[in-house]
């Protein structure tokens, strides 16, 4: 049994996928086994794999499949994972030789459900560290967890007893995917380096704004719904209204009002508005919000019908 599934999702990528690659077959990590899951592409990617494939067929297992989007391809990979944690990366991003091994041995010496570490944001013209939070539990973790997939090493078993999937057709994907993994994870580890290079592209689906941004609604009342489902909303209730609040009135909000088309900014801002108001008519009473004096509640206690108009003309104009 290898250590490390690492999944990687291709679809349409010629330029990136040779780094990405270069990245995963020379880990310091020998037993790995890298899972290459082909959506459905139409440029060279192919080629440029089938070449890591002559080199390192015992190290890359290859999948083809018709295009169905991120979300399917990486479920589409995981039953064919043997390792005994997995990884995801997406194949525009690339990682830090060390970064598989350096995980997974705290995985091991902590005896952990879950590790995570640090990365960076990567522009063309500059690079930002990306340093997270610190949390000792489950409730910490859904108030202050990076929800994104591609920096952790997740233990397979939870995984497949959980039968958590990411979401198909949806953007945000991994909000979905990590909120609703939260409750399964008992014990998690941080490994305070930064190993990914999050490759930041002016035209990829997460920095294109339109009527589909609105899709976050739908992804937070799923998540909303499971923890209904399972028991566990009641116990989770305060945390899940700070960051269903959260999402709506930052980082979502600052997407929202960058849609070009007037009609559909104004209609997904009210809708935003309306749905907050009415999952949570008392989220202004939310004690993580009233507590916690980061910039961003602080913020967020300023927030009111009227406020929520100007701060929405205010962060269109300085976009």
């Amino acid at each position: 049994m290898p250590k490390v599934s690492v999944i990687v999702p291709v679809y349409n990528v010629e330029k990136y996928i040779e780094k990405c690659l270069d990245t995963l077959v020379n880990q310091t990590l020998e037993d790995i086994e890298i899972i290459i899951v082909n959506d459905g592409s139409k440029d060279n990617s192919k080629k440029i794999i089938e070449k890591y494939i002559e080199k390192y067929p015992r190290k890359i297992k290859y999948l083809d499949k018709e295009n169905g989007g991120l979300s399917d391809a990486r479920n589409y990979g995981m039953p064919y994972a043997k390792g005994e944690y997995i990884a995801f990366l997406d194949s525009d991003d690339y990682v830090e030789l060390d970064m598989y091994e350096k995980m997974y041995e705290l995985a091991k010496k902590e005896d952990s459900d879950m590790v995570e570490c640090d990365f960076y944001w990567e522009y063309e013209d500059k690079i930002r560290e990306d340093i997270g939070a610190i949390y000792s539990n489950k409730k910490e973790m859904l108030e202050k967890i990076r929800v994104v997939a591609w920096n952790k090493l997740i233990k397979r078993e939870i995984i497949e007893k959980s039968k958590i999937e990411f979401p198909k057709g949806y953007r945000y994907e991994d909000v979905e995917f990590t909120y609703k993994l939260i409750p399964y994870l008992d014990k998690f580890s941080f490994l305070k380096k930064s190993c990914v290079h999050y490759i930041q592209r002016a035209n990829s689906i997460s920095n294109v704004q339109n009527e589909r941004t609105k899709e976050i609604l739908d992804v937070l009342d799923n998540v909303l719904e499971y923890y209904k489902e399972n028991g566990l909303y009641e116990e989770y209730k305060m945390e899940l209204e700070y960051i269903y609040t959260r999402y709506l009135l930052c980082s979502s909000l600052l997407r929202m009002v960058k849609i070009e088309n007037k009609d559909s900014r104004k209609k997904i801002l009210k809708e935003t508005w309306n749905n907050l108001n009415t999952k949570f008519p008392n989220w202004k009473k939310n004690e993580i919000l009233i507590n916690n004096n980061c910039k961003k509640n602080i913020y967020m206690r300023t927030v009111n019908k009227v406020t929520y108009r100007i701060y929405c003309g205010i962060f269109r104009r300085i976009k």
